[in-house]
């Protein structure tokens, strides 16, 4: 009968981290250009959540969108990061 490998606390969080930044690195080398279209379609977005159904022949669909946009400094005049989260959605139930 084999014998269980012992690690150290240290070494299963050296491979865990190992395997995230891994998983990171194969994620970026895969990404895609971004289409300026797109940035442009959630820059036009309203401030605030905005949800609204849609009832067709033969399916429901209720549309959704949202937007939070906060400007956060350090200090009156200090350097600061706009935080701009965008989101689009969809959820649609049809008869099959």
């Amino acid at each position: 009968m084999p014998a269980p490998l012992a690690l150290s606390p240290i070494a299963w969080t050296v491979i865990r981290i190992g395997a995230v930044a891994a998983v990171a690195a194969i994620a970026r080398s895969r990404s895609h250009p971004k289409d300026p279209r797109q940035d442009v379609v959630l820059d036009d977005l309203p401030e605030g959540l905005s949800a609204k159904t849609h009832t067709a022949e033969a399916e429901r669909a209720m549309h959704g969108h949202g937007r939070f946009k906060r400007t956060l400094r350090v200090g009156p005049n200090g350097p600061g990061v706009e935080i701009d989260v965008s989101g689009l959605g969809r959820l649609r139930f049809r008869r099959v």
